[in-house]
C-alpha cells in the first residue's frame, strides 16, 4: 500500500474509533446482586472451620501476612478451592500469563461446582483477556463487570483521547473474599511478577489474609463497587461467548497447567508450609482490631466527597504520631504539601524513616521524577531515605523480608504509626492515589505487626537498599552495605547518565498530580 495512503486510512480509522469511543452502554437493566451474609455462609467448611477461632477473639479480626509469593498465590487458590457460596473478586491488573490462567480456571472450577462469581476488573489492566473474560462471563454464575471501561478495545488508548478525565481515573483496590468469611487484600495485583512465576523481575509485595468481622465490611465495600456507575456489565462491552467457548477455556488451561514451568512452580508451592499449616487449620493469625478503609467509587468518575476519600478516613483514624513513622511505598510522590507535613512530623520529634525505590529499581521513571525533586527537602527535615536495591536477577532469590528480595522491585504498600498501628492496603503515597484512582486498605491496630515493619528497618532494609544522605555541601550521595563494608556513590547508583538526565527532565515538567 502507497505510504500517503496508508496514514490517510489510519487517521480516517482513528477518528472513527475516537466518536464510536465517546458512547458508553446504559446501566439500565443492570443485574441486582450482593453479598451473601456471614450468617447463611455459616455452615460452609469455612465457616465452620473459623467459627471457634472468631467467637474466641469477639470484636477482632485475624490478621495473616503474606509477604511470600508462593503463599500469596496458593491463599488465593485455596480460597477458591474452599468456596462453597461466593466468590468476590476484585483487581486492577489480571495478566494473561501462568498464574492469571491458573486463578481464572479457579474461578471457572468453582462456578462448575455451584459458587457463585462476581469479578470486578479495572478495565485498563485487562490487556489479552477479552475473549477469556467474555466466556467466562457466559457461564450462568459468573458475571464479570469492568471499571471505566474503553468502548474501543484496541488500542485502548484512544479511550484517553476521546474521555480522558474518566479514563484516567481507575479503580486500584485488590480484594479476593470467599463466602464472606475470608478475605485477601493488599498490594498484588494479579500475575506472574506479583507471584515469583516467572523468571524476571519479582514484585515485592505485601497481602494480608483476614477472618472475622472486617470480612464484612469488605464484602460490602464490593458491593458499593459492583453497583457503582462506573461497574458496567462486560456484556455490554464485549461480544457474546458461547457457551462451548467455556470448554475451549478449560483446555487451554489444561495446556498451560502441563507446560513444565507451571509444573515448576505447582510443585514449588507444595513445598509451602503455609498450605500444610492452612491446610491442618493451624495457621497463626494476629487478632486485633481492624478497620477497612477504602474511597467512594464514585471517585472513579470525580464525584466522591472529601468525606468519603481513603487519605479522609486515614487521618481521622490515625490523628496526629507522636514518636515513629515507618513508610514503605514503592511510587512515593510527596509533593511540595506531604514534604511539609513529613518536615513537620520530624521537627516535631517524630522518628520518619521511609523505603521507596532506587531509580534502577523502579518500573515508572516518571515517578521517581517526581520523588527525586522532593530528596532534598526530605532529608534536610531529618527523615531517613532508604531506596531498595535492584538485586541480581539470576540465582536463588535471597529473602529480605516483605519488601525485598534478589531481582526485586518493591511494590508493597505499608506503613507503621508509633510502634501500634499498622496500613497494608494498595494505597501509594502519590497524588495519583490520593485524588485519582480509587483505594483500599486495613489500619490494624497491632504492636506485633508494627514491630515487624519496624525490624525490617533496623536490620533488613539498611541491607537491602541504599541509604540516601545530604552532603555538607548539599550534594546527594548513596551508601551501600556491601560485604561488611560501606560503598559511596555520587551519582544515582547503576544507572547510566542518559537515565538521570532523563528523571532530572521530567521533574521540571508540571505532571505531578498524574504520577
Amino acid at each position: 500500500m502507497n505510504p500517503d495512503r496508508f496514514i490517510t486510512c489510519w487517521l480516517v480509522a482513528l477518528c472513527a474509533a475516537l466518536l464510536s469511543g465517546c458512547s458508553l452502554p446504559s446501566l439500565d437493566g443492570r443485574s441486582l446482586s450482593s453479598a451473601i451474609s456471614p450468617a447463611e455462609t455459616a455452615a460452609t467448611a469455612l465457616g465452620q472451620a473459623l467459627a471457634p477461632q472468631v467467637a474466641a477473639h469477639p470484636g477482632h479480626s485475624g490478621i495473616h501476612p503474606l509477604d511470600d509469593p508462593h503463599d500469596a498465590f496458593a491463599a488465593r487458590a485455596l480460597l477458591a478451592q474452599a468456596a462453597e457460596r461466593s466468590l468476590d473478586v476484585q483487581y486492577y491488573i489480571w495478566r494473561n500469563d501462568l498464574t492469571g490462567t491458573l486463578l481464572l480456571e479457579a474461578l471457572h472450577d468453582a462456578a462448575d461446582r455451584g459458587v457463585r462469581v462476581r469479578l470486578l476488573l479495572d478495565d485498563n489492566g485487562t490487556a489479552g483477556l477479552d475473549r477469556k473474560l467474555a466466556t467466562l462471563d457466559a457461564h450462568p454464575l459468573i458475571e464479570v463487570r469492568l471499571f471505566n471501561p474503553f468502548v474501543v478495545r484496541r488500542p485502548k488508548a484512544i479511550g484517553y483521547l476521546s474521555d480522558f478525565s474518566r479514563a484516567n481515573r481507575r479503580m486500584h483496590n485488590k480484594s479476593f473474599t470467599a463466602d464472606n468469611q475470608a478475605t485477601i487484600i493488599g498490594g498484588r495485583n494479579v500475575g506472574d511478577e506479583y507471584f515469583a512465576a516467572s523468571e524476571g523481575i519479582l514484585f515485592a509485595d505485601l497481602d494480608v489474609l483476614a477472618v472475622g468481622p472486617v470480612v464484612e465490611d469488605v464484602s460490602r465495600d464490593f458491593d458499593r463497587y459492583w453497583a457503582s456507575d462506573s461497574a458496567y456489565p462486560l456484556a455490554g462491552i464485549l461480544p457474546d461467548a458461547s457457551p462451548a467457548a467455556l470448554d475451549e477455556l478449560s483446555a487451554e488451561a489444561s495446556i498451560i497447567e502441563s507446560n513444565p514451568a507451571a509444573s515448576r512452580y505447582v510443585a514449588a508451592l507444595r513445598e509451602s508450609a503455609f498450605i500444610r499449616a492452612l491446610l491442618a487449620g493451624e495457621l497463626r493469625f494476629e487478632w486485633a482490631t481492624t478497620q477497612m478503609v477504602s474511597d467512594d467509587p464514585a471517585k472513579g468518575l470525580g464525584l466522591a466527597d472529601g468525606d468519603g476519600l481513603l487519605t479522609h478516613q486515614l487521618g481521622k483514624i490515625l490523628g496526629e504520631p507522636s514518636t515513629d513513622v515507618e513508610l514503605v511505598s514503592p511510587y512515593f510522590v510527596p509533593t511540595a504539601t506531604g514534604t511539609a507535613a513529613f518536615a513537620a512530623l520530624a521537627g516535631s520529634g517524630v522518628t520518619v524513616r521511609i523505603l521507596t525505590n532506587s531509580l534502577d529499581a523502579t518500573d515508572v521513571a516518571a515517578v521517581h521524577a517526581g520523588y527525586a525533586k522532593r530528596r532534598k527537602d526530605l532529608l534536610r527535615a531529618g527523615i531517613v531515605l532508604y531506596e531498595l536495591r535492584r538485586l541480581a536477577e539470576s540465582g536463588p532469590k535471597d529473602k529480605a523480608g516483605p519488601f525485598g528480595s534478589s531481582g526485586s522491585s518493591l511494590h508493597a504498600k505499608t506503613f507503621a504509626v508509633d510502634r501500634e498501628r499498622v496500613f497494608v492496603g494498595s494505597f501509594n503515597f502519590d497524588p495519583r492515589s490520593a485524588n485519582l484512582n480509587t483505594e483500599l486498605g486495613f489500619i490494624i491496630d497491632s504492636p506485633q505487626l508494627a514491630a515487624r515493619i519496624e525490624s525490617m528497618f533496623d536490620e533488613q532494609i539498611p541491607a537491602a537498599s541504599y541509604e540516601v544522605r545530604l552532603s555538607e555541601q548539599g550534594r546527594l550521595y548513596w551508601l551501600e552495605q556491601r560485604d561488611g563494608t560501606t560503598v559511596r556513590y555520587d551519582s544515582e547508583p547503576e544507572v547510566s547518565f542518559w537515565k538521570r538526565a532523563t528523571v532530572m527532565l521530567l521533574s521540571w515538567l508540571p505532571i505531578e498530580w498524574l504520577l
